[in-house]
């Protein structure tokens, strides 16, 4: 995400980025093109102009050019202001209610129903709440349909009525069966339209109005761009939302819809979608996401879905395994799954600081583990409690069985035996020769 604004950032930065002598001339240069860059992301001229006045008057201010590292000093500046202009801190929801109600709004297209989804599975699995989903959207064809088959890939329960075409009645009825039957957490979808009009702002202000909501956040297309921060304006100006969420931000975007979409609405961005699947869905952190523009990764959000993952006694019951030398692919399998859970391999990868940018040409496939899992579920128990069996013949059946070829199979056993011992060095202390073997592993892929 936000790949090409980061390329140019990164350029523009360079050359403050070294120990060359940094003079207020070259502070001007470096901060003329930050301002192009920002401009290039479909930031607004006016935002981007007040933010790179801004860090000027910081850097001089702080006297910069004296300091023993200046560019470094600059790019903290940057970095600064830029998690300062998308909110500075990360904003909850307000889930004081019993049930609270949340009603989403937005475009047609937006995202809004896959993401009315996405949020009550985020709610259910982190925040152990039952949410309800209600459907609002009496218009557009099979709308309805797609909420229920989204409750159900989510396993949540979906408020509906197909014969009543009044989307007042339905969202009082939606909290009304969600006050009987225990959900704590009601997500209202409503319908949206290709563009902002009369009728719809009517339609949605009177559900608003008639249920008064604990939060009412706006979906936006971040692909949309500057079009984006408009549209949230309008809406802005007749609902008064509490905040937004930018949905498709793992696709082409140019990120100026989350640079700038702060300073318009003075609303913040509380959630943003980074992929297809119900469980990608993330809170927004400026911070973080400003360390993501400016290719210093994102360590504490990668921790964070690796905590997410973590099973206590699945890691005792691992400890053991790796002591007493019992480690097998079956396990191996299972910490390939946990893997998996965290999201998508380039959404993971960008995360890693560095690793972006190395990467950011590269084709990471979301199925990249997937011919290590045809190659494991061909093998017989026995195989995979004791790797050690596998000789010429039973490594020909695999190699059948699974697709692949018998190179593949000791590749992959190559793999799994240092990790082994990476893992048996970590769980005997023995931290300097795992790092001595890491040293003589720094050609391998």
């Amino acid at each position: 995400m936000f790949d090409n604004l980061s390329e140019k950032l990164d350029k523009a930065l360079h050359v403050l980025k070294g120990h060359g002598q940094i003079t207020e001339i070259n502070v001007a240069e470096t901060l003329k093109e930050v301002r192009r860059a920002l401009l290039d992301a479909d930031v607004n001229f006016k935002i981007a102009k007040e933010f790179t006045n801004t860090v000027k008057e910081k850097a001089l201010g702080q006297n910069v050019l004296t300091t023993l590292q200046p560019g470094q000093l600059m790019v903290k500046l940057v970095k600064d202001e830029l998690t300062e202009l998308m909110g500075g801190d990360a904003e909850g929801i307000d889930l004081s209610g019993n049930p609270s109600v949340i009603l989403m709004s937005g475009l047609q297209g937006s995202g809004k129903t896959t993401f009315s989804g996405k949020l009550a599975s985020f709610l259910k699995n982190k925040k152990t709440k039952k949410p309800l989903l209600v459907a609002c959207d009496v218009y557009r064809p099979a709308a309805i349909d797609q909420l229920h088959v989204v409750g159900g890939q989510i396993g949540v329960e979906v408020y509906s009525d197909r014969d009543n075409n009044d989307p007042v009645a339905l969202a009082k009825a939606g909290i009304a069966h969600a006050r009987a039957n225990g959900h704590n957490v009601v997500i209202i979808d409503t319908a949206g339209r290709l563009a902002v009009d009369e009728e719809m702002m009517t339609e949605i202000s009177n559900i608003h109005k008639a249920i008064t909501p604990h939060e009412t956040l706006f979906v936006v297309d971040a692909m949309t761009g500057q079009d984006a921060v408009n549209t949230a304006k309008a809406f802005n100006d007749r609902l008064d939302f509490d905040g937004v969420i930018l949905t498709k931000l793992d696709g082409d975007t140019r990120g100026g819809a989350a640079i700038s979409i702060k300073s318009v609405v003075n609303k913040p961005i509380k959630f943003i979608g980074t992929g297809e699947k119900m469980d990608a869905i993330d809170v927004f952190h400026p911070s973080r996401m400003a360390d993501r523009i400016l290719g210093m990764g994102d360590v504490v959000s990668l921790v964070e879905r690796a905590q997410e993952q973590y099973d206590e006694e699945e890691a005792r019951k691992l400890q053991k395994k790796i002591a007493k030398n019992q480690f097998g692919f079956d396990d191996f399998l299972s910490q390939i799954q946990q893997i998996k859970k965290m999201g998508s391999m380039k959404d993971l990868m960008g995360m890693i600081p560095g690793a972006g940018k190395a990467l950011k040409d590269v084709d990471i496939d979301d199925d990249a583990f997937k011919h290590i899992e045809a190659i494991i579920h061909s093998m017989t128990p026995e195989e995979r409690s004791t790797p050690s069996v596998l000789n010429a013949t039973r490594k020909k059946r695999i190699a059948k069985g699974s697709g692949t070829s018998v190179q593949e199979i000791n590749q992959l056993l190559k793999q799994f035996n240092q990790m082994s011992k990476m893992m048996k060095m970590m769980q005997g202390g023995g931290g300097r020769k795992m790092m001595q073997m890491m040293s003589g592993m720094k050609g391998m892929r």
